[in-house]
């Protein structure tokens, strides 16, 4: 299951009310029905549009005097007054959306005097109206023009930040200054939701958590919900006892009553115990959004005791942490656009140098810029054509195969981990070296590989032993604080890389899609020099001789592969004929050039008069020592052709069959010595006579290998057409064994005597 898959799991099934919350099912905790409300101010239900007051916080009698019986199922009037009653009625009536009126300013009696509060609407479905009143505090009256002279500095300097480091400290400091907290901090999240403190405005005497990360369970799935939804929440007093609503449930629905906006809303207790550990007296936080999904959140702590900041000042605050939220995403997004500029820029650069011809495309990948410039990474493994490169920190080059047969297995065109260690735990991964790995997979098992580091960072929790107001010594009865969520954290990152950035994954499909299509593009111009290189070794006529009939027929392998199959037949000084065939092992550019060697040095020894045993044990010596990587096969016959005698050596190749029209075919007996390419091998020389009528027909194993059947049934079925067979020229040959797929290059030729 998907982190998001178990976000979704945790939002849908939620505790019932009243479930006791323990560290096992917060995570299911419905905190938007707690069912209370925080002690400050009194939560009234109300039903429109009758104004009946059906649910009550059972602190209306301590804080406004009033008894809950005397107010409960009576109009609102009983609460506040007729006067006051009257200006909420016409705010309900008048506007649509109540909280751009908020807060209306009233003036109750309480104790026999005239004091000032704040009353908050809110509007919920059903006909249902929340009203929270509140103590006022601060300069009044504070509406949206004094709201946003409180904050214009603060914005305009916002709209000058370089930058989202500036952005973030820019608000970290105006959200103090307006709310008087001791710490101010912007919390941003990962796609996890794993968050990290990236600016702060403290006490100079407190430790600074800035830099510090925490795990995505510290702010449940049903939480972030709610904050996207309500971006203001306030714990004057961490030490407080809830008030509960009289009835609990609501009369005419028989259900809690939903307090996701209600700013009295009573929070989570494994929150509260969480602060309580870190030594927070009061807390505030303001949710930053991107496209409706909460990004992160400027988190306000404070330790000298409780604090409530004036309703103004927390809808001036507010206020800034939507403005930053708006610039945030401007920000965000002009920094992407000027990363995607730089990454497309660094791929122009790097895909016009694989270009060049000149140079390997190993080496242009590793070259300035390089595959590091355009994905940061600890190093970056090349295979590509034949070339294995390396640059930066790498693994083994063991390691390094075996994430790429990972790769390869996924099935993808590009494979991703953030943590090798979970992907492959069989493989030995040093962490500091390779954590996280992005391979792009390549034609014929080739890829280029980042490897990135742990992107764990050290950080000291032991705090400063002079600051009192924060815990710095945790026994094993702390269940919750600052330090356990950072090691559960590492929990989370440890042995991981950091994650691979949709641009990074965006720049290395567009590479791997250039470099398929260089690949192709090279290996069609190597494929046509090669074959061009490979039809000149072949000769461009073969003898014409009394009294026999020589052909040759070659035919290269499907797909337009060149291999390494090649054939020679000419007369010597003293009239004998040499006829020969070779196959080197391998296709393309490299198996033609060293057929060509291996041809022209054969060549010239027999041309000189050498026996066929000793032309082939010169040439083993030249491949030995002049191309210890070769391997070839190659049978070599000299021919008289006044007597038929033939003298004749193969190194490793498949024997020429002697066939004679109705009579059963048989293979020629020559002596079989090691393919070309093996020290200290030594070769024969064999002897027998093409007698009237007979043809020796030699062959290269593509004719008689498939991959469906064994070559020992290809030889059957060849000796059985030759058999049969009328016309034994190389062409027919060619013909009847031959399928228009085959996977190799098919030479024959046949030398008949009439």
């Amino acid at each position: 299951m998907s982190r998001q898959d178990a976000d979704d799991v945790a939002v849908e099934g939620l505790l019932p009310p009243g479930t006791v919350i323990d560290l096992d099912n917060c995570a299911r905790e419905p905190i938007h029905i707690p069912g209370s409300v925080q002690p400050r101010g009194v939560l009234a239900v109300v039903r429109e549009p009758s104004f009946e007051i059906r649910q009550v916080s059972a602190n209306v009698e301590e804080l406004l005097g009033k008894p809950v019986a005397e107010v409960l199922n009576k109009d609102l009037s009983a609460l506040i007054g007729v006067d006051q009653a009257s200006m909420i009625r016409q705010a309900a009536s008048a506007f649509g959306d109540l909280r751009q009126r908020n807060p209306l300013e009233l003036t109750l009696a309480v104790d026999g005097l005239n004091r000032p509060f704040d009353a908050l609407l809110h509007r919920e479905p059903g006909g249902v109206l929340l009203i929270e009143i509140e103590m006022a505090y601060g300069e009044r009256p504070f509406s949206f023009p004094n709201t946003y002279q409180a904050v214009r500095n603060s914005v305009e300097e916002l709209n000058r930040a370089d930058g989202l480091t500036a952005l973030y400290d820019t608000a970290a400091r105006a959200v103090r200054e307006l709310t008087g907290f001791d710490r101010v901090m912007v919390y941003r999240y990962d796609r996890d939701y794993n968050g990290e403190v990236v600016a702060e405005n403290k006490r100079e005497d407190l430790n600074s958590f800035l830099g510090l990360h925490y795990p995505a369970s510290d702010i449940p799935a049903q939480a972030r919900a709610m904050y996207e939804k309500s971006w203001l929440r306030l714990i004057s007093d961490v030490d407080y006892t809830p008030a509960p609503l009289v009835p609990a449930m609501n009369p005419d629905s028989g259900t809690p009553v939903d307090l996701t906006h209600a700013t009295l809303r009573s929070v989570s207790p494994i929150h509260i115990e969480y602060l309580q550990n870190m030594g927070v007296r009061a807390s505030m936080s303001i949710s930053l959004l991107r496209h409706g999904k909460l990004w992160g959140l400027i988190a306000c702590h404070h330790y000298s005791g409780p604090h409530l900041p004036p309703y103004g000042a927390r809808a001036a605050a507010e206020f800034l942490g939507s403005t930053l939220s708006l610039r945030m995403v401007d920000r965000f997004d002009e920094d992407q656009l000027r990363e995607q500029l730089a990454a497309q820029s660094l791929l122009n650069h790097l895909t016009a140098a694989t270009r060049n011809d000149a140079e390997p495309l190993a080496v242009t990948l590793l070259g300035t810029p390089s595959a590091l410039d355009l994905l940061p990474a600890a190093g970056v493994a090349v295979n590509v054509g034949g070339d294995y490169r390396v640059l930066g920190s790498t693994p083994p080059p063991s390691v390094v195969a075996a994430v790429a047969a990972w790769a390869r297995g996924t099935g993808d065109e590009i494979a991703v981990s953030e943590c090798l260690s979970r992907d492959l735990p069989s493989v030995p991964l040093e962490p500091d070296v390779a954590a996280g790995a992005l391979a792009l997979n390549l034609p014929d098992d080739q890829y280029v590989i980042w490897f990135r580091d742990e992107a764990l960072r050290s950080v000291d929790w032991g705090g400063d032993p002079h600051n009192k107001a924060i815990a710095v010594r945790e026994g094993d009865e702390v269940r919750l604080s600052p330090r356990k969520s950072f090691e559960r954290w590492r929990e989370v990152v440890d042995k991981c890389s950091e994650p691979w950035a949709p641009i990074q994954l965006d720049s290395a499909e567009a590479l791997r899609s250039h470099l398929v299509e260089e690949l192709y593009r090279r290996t069609r111009s190597a494929l046509r020099v090669a074959e061009v290189l490979q039809r000149s070794l072949l000769p461009d006529s073969i003898p014409t001789i009394a009294n026999w009939e020589l052909s040759a027929d070659y035919l290269p392998a499907a797909g337009g592969r060149v291999g390494g199959d090649w054939y020679d037949a000419f007369e010597l000084r003293d009239g004998k004929l040499v006829v020969l065939l070779g196959d080197v092992a391998g296709h393309g550019l490299t198996a033609a050039g060293t057929m060509a060697q291996l041809r022209n040095v054969l060549r010239a020894n027999l041309f000189a008069g050498t026996s066929p045993g000793a032309a082939i044990d010169e040439l083993n010596t030249f491949s030995v020592h002049l191309m210890p990587r070769t391997f070839a096969t190659v049978i070599v016959a000299r021919i008289d052709l006044d007597t038929g005698q033939v003298e004749a050596s193969s190194a490793g190749h498949l024997m020429p069959f002697l066939t004679e029209t109705g009579v059963a075919t048989a293979a020629a007996p020559i002596q079989l010595s090691p393919p070309i390419g093996l020290k200290s091998a030594t070769y024969a020389t064999s002897e027998f006579t093409i007698g009237r009528g007979q043809s020796m027909v030699m062959f290269s194993d593509g004719l008689v290998e498939r991959r469906t059947a064994s070559i020992d049934e290809g030889l059957d079925r060849l000796s059985a057409e030759l058999a049969a067979a009328t016309d034994t020229r190389a062409t027919e040959v060619s013909a009847a064994m031959t399928p228009n797929d085959t996977d190799d290059d098919v030479t024959v030729i046949v030398l008949r005597r009439r």
